[in-house]
């Protein structure tokens, strides 16, 4: 069993266990957002599918209207109109315009439009104010043809995208299975929400923060409750938990008497690694039971949201084949001290903010591992070596929580 790993040997560790999932299902477009793509998607269209107008005004041959100025206006006859949908049939001729509107096809013969502030009405006629622009003519296949690929396997579905899926022709889309990832949290002390909390007892948080976390990486949460801290329950959990895809333990793998987890795979499991050079989190675990990946976080609530953000996300975007980072590294000035760790990398919970000059980061307060607050408050993590602080006005790495902002 490999111990005190630097945060990215385990890191290293962690992924080459992640194996890509291959399990996938079709959804319909409308139920298909915060998904991930299972398949490269070509375009079954040009986009536009013809040359169309970007804006209201009247269509007409730009030669027509070269010498139209707010003195000298030109007049043209208005033959029709051309509503998006509704295209003009005719052609347009010498002297002639049509009026239309955003999204319609270019009447044959015109080759310019002149947006309708620029024009006055009269009429059957319209008076051009200046010459009509060709570049408000939007080109068929301007933005996207017939063939091209737009997003490609492991891309993630944003708003943007899904409407790219649609705009290429696609009703529905293959996307990956969500995988299915076990919580299951250890501990005597622990109590469900809601009822009564006995002395010396403790809401369980965790189960709820890391489910909402999964989730939000793409995960299929599976709540497996508590048990206590007791081998043969845990044991009888690991068991029973039928098609996991990565099981999550909080609690039971620090160095005490009842941390169970530890032990338990120690003797009937396999660990790849225990304890990371890393605050808060140290004593994150890395383990099998027969084929099912564990993930040990520590019981600490702030801990174990840590660890699973550094650790068990990018885990996940590997499973899934995400084609984006698992979280992003930017460089803020320290708006307050932040103070080190002396021997292991500390992760300090921050609030990140942009001004006028640019990225600051100040820290949420109490950094006890024990001080939920932080992490619905704060939306950042300060990155800092061991040993070394940062004062104010320095600049500092910093990992914004997704999540958060």
């Amino acid at each position: 069993m490999r111990q005190n790993l630097t945060v990215e040997e385990a890191l290293e560790v962690i992924l080459e266990q992640a194996q890509p999932l291959s399990e996938t299902e079709e959804l319909p477009l409308a139920q298909a957002y915060g998904r991930i793509l299972a398949q490269d998607l070509a375009s079954k269209v040009n986009h536009p599918d013809q040359d169309d107008t970007s804006l209201d005004g009247y269509a007409a041959r730009v030669e027509d209207t070269l010498s139209a100025t707010p003195e000298n206006p030109v007049r043209l006859k208005v033959i029709g109109q051309a509503p998006a949908g509704k295209p003009f049939p005719g052609e347009v001729g010498p002297g002639e315009a049509v009026w239309i509107f955003t999204g319609a096809p270019i009447p044959k013969g015109a080759n310019a439009i002149l947006r309708v502030e620029d024009t006055r009405r009269e009429g059957d006629t319209v008076l051009f104010f200046k010459p009509a622009n060709p570049g408000d003519i939007r080109r068929r296949g301007d933005d996207f043809r017939v063939g091209e690929v737009l997003l490609k396997k492991g891309d993630l579905l944003t708003p943007g995208r899904v409407g790219i899926c649609a705009a290429m022709g696609y009703p529905r889309v293959s996307v990956f299975a969500r995988p299915r990832v076990g919580i299951l949290t250890t501990g005597d002390e622990v109590v469900e929400p809601g009822e009564p909390l006995p002395y010396g007892g403790v809401y369980n948080a965790n189960n709820y923060s890391i489910a909402a976390l999964v989730s939000e990486a793409g995960g299929e949460p599976i709540l497996m409750g508590k048990i206590p801290d007791q081998p043969e329950r845990l044991r009888e959990k690991l068991e029973g938990v039928g098609k996991l895809d990565l099981l999550l333990t909080t609690g039971g793998v620090s160095m005490g008497e009842y941390d169970i987890v530890r032990q338990l795979l120690e003797r009937e499991g396999r660990i790849h690694f225990w304890k990371v050079r890393l605050q808060p989190g140290g004593p994150l675990l890395f383990a099998e039971w027969g084929s099912l990946p564990i993930l040990g976080l520590p019981g600490n609530p702030v801990s174990s949201m840590v660890t699973f953000f550094l650790f068990g996300r990018p885990y996940l975007f590997r499973a899934l084949s995400r084609t984006d980072a698992p979280y992003s590294v930017l460089e803020a000035t320290a708006a307050t001290p932040f103070s080190p760790n002396p021997s292991k990398v500390a992760y300090r919970r921050a609030v990140l903010t942009s001004g006028p000059g640019g990225l600051q980061v100040h820290t949420t307060g109490n950094q006890s591992s024990g001080v939920l607050r932080s992490m619905a408050v704060g939306n950042a993590l300060v990155v800092l070596e061991a040993g070394i602080g940062a004062e104010v006005g320095q600049k500092v790495r910093v990992i914004p929580l997704g999540f958060a902002l």
